[in-house]
């Protein structure tokens, strides 16, 4: 019976210590929780949210002001919560906050989760700061050009267009109107009557004029669809239609968007268009020679090239074979500069996501172009009217990317331009290639031309 008894003992011993240690094990392998965006913000609080983490008994609250939580928010240091959410009150509305989360088993703790940010809402009549973007941005130890997509038929003088423009922006872009298929109707045939306009307005004024683009796949005019000639002559269309209006508009337009949106959004791929199909892989860099060879022919010997395109922030492999493509232009000294769209939400790219994007382009010595910037708040179609939390959202999001911007070296800024002036002429809105749900309000300037909290999320941007 003794021995019985102690081998129960020896047993038991053993399951509790497997036990612990299994314990042991789990809490130190705690998976980081993965934080959500906020819900049901108000002017003095919000809803935190988190993912559930296996084996974790609790998680820790952290509530903040600052993006590096150097000051915590009373009762929001490592709050303990059992609970996938937390309703954090007590705040102070039309204010930015951030806060992130980890798990907890007994004494074993997590690695901090991702940072959210939020932002309380306020009143809506807090006046909006009117101060000039272009004076503001000039104003700058290193000042680069604030720039704005415009249409010729905005350029009538003494339309608010017009106004608007002259006040606040010292570049411009032609948002479809020096495309392939607007200026070239035949080979060798041009219809500059446009294109001249939208020049001449800018050399008048004193605004620098960003030519885009000289090749997009979207802009392919049908007689060169349907060239029917070999691809050699096809070739040669395209090298006289760029070095035509590189020529025609030497020493007037400072900058070209060469190519544009040439990398597939699958892959890493080159994108499969009538330019890969009939010039062969090597048809960029073909581009960017025949523009160089154009401009120094016509005696301009300070025109800067750009390649452009979309989403790098956070598709890597696009990325990767966007900054291939540039890597092999700039061993050729083909190259000045890179277009980044950023057509982006309140929520995404995230501020690391932006920074890693353009300081890739920093290393490599080039000009950075934030060239379409704009930035939706209804991309999930949740919301039908413009609230006071997205207003204050997309503030924000327009101040975090304008801070990245101004802080880039100097020799890297060239201009920052955002993709129209007014919401309800925004491309955004029901686009096709967007595949947008429905309205949005993208823009620096309402329907009525009045100024937005993004325009002083612009403004403090420069700060």
């Amino acid at each position: 019976m003794k021995i019985k008894f102690l081998l129960v003992l020896t047993s038991l011993f053993f399951f509790l210590s497997a036990c612990s240690k299994d314990d042991s094990e789990v809490a130190d392998t705690l998976e980081t929780p993965v934080a959500n965006p906020a819900k049901d913000v108000n002017d003095g609080g919000f809803k935190a949210k988190w993912n559930y983490v296996s084996n974790s008994k609790s998680y820790l609250l952290d509530v903040s002001t600052s993006e590096n939580f150097a000051t915590l928010i009373p009762n929001y240091n490592s709050k303990e919560v059992t609970d996938l959410n937390e309703v954090v009150v007590g705040l102070t509305g039309g204010t930015q906050y951030y806060y992130r989360v980890r798990a907890k088993n007994e004494t074993q703790i997590s690695d901090y989760s991702n940072v959210i940010s939020v932002v309380t809402t306020g009143s809506s009549n807090i006046p909006e700061d009117p101060t000039f973007l272009k004076v503001k941005a000039n104003k700058l130890t290193n000042p680069f050009f604030i720039g704005m997509a415009i249409k010729a038929s905005q350029l009538t003088s003494g339309s608010p267009y017009d106004i608007i423009l002259k006040n606040e922006f010292s570049s411009i872009s032609a948002e479809y109107e020096m495309k392939m298929d607007q200026i070239s109707t035949a080979s060798g045939v041009y219809n500059w009557t446009v294109a001249d306009k939208i020049v001449a307005y800018g050399n008048a004024n004193g605004i620098n004029v960003h030519g885009h683009a000289l090749v997009w796949h979207n802009s392919v005019p049908q007689w060169l669809k349907d060239f029917s000639g070999t691809d050699a002559e096809f070739k040669a269309e395209v090298k006289k239609y760029i070095t035509a209006l590189v020529t025609h508009y030497a020493g007037k337009v400072k900058s070209w968007d060469v190519v544009n949106e040439a990398v597939d959004d699958n892959g890493g791929t080159m994108r499969n268009t009538i330019f890969l199909q009939r010039m062969g892989a090597n048809y960029v860099k073909d581009c960017f020679q025949w523009a160089k060879d154009a401009a120094i022919a016509a005696g301009d010997n300070t025109l800067l090239l750009f390649y452009n395109d979309y989403a790098t922030s956070t598709n890597i492999p696009k990325q990767d074979k966007v900054f291939s493509i540039v890597d092999d232009l700039k061993a050729s000294n083909l190259i000045d500069g890179i277009g980044f769209q950023m057509h982006n939400t309140y929520l995404s790219p995230t501020k690391a996501q932006i920074e890693t994007d353009l300081n890739k382009a920093v290393a490599k010595g080039l000009k950075i172009h934030v060239s379409e910037l704009d930035i939706q708040v209804n991309q999930s179609n949740d919301i039908s009217t413009f609230t006071n939390e997205r207003r204050l959202a997309q503030k924000e999001k327009y101040k975090e990317i304008v801070k990245i911007y101004n802080a880039l070296p100097a020799a890297n800024k060239y201009a920052l331009t955002v993709w129209g002036m007014k919401d309800n002429e925004s491309w955004i809105p029901f686009s096709t290639e967007l595949n947008h749900p429905g309205n949005d309000w993208p823009l620096l300037y309402d329907s009525n031309f009045a100024i937005k909290s993004s325009h002083t999320g612009f403004l403090e941007g420069l700060d």
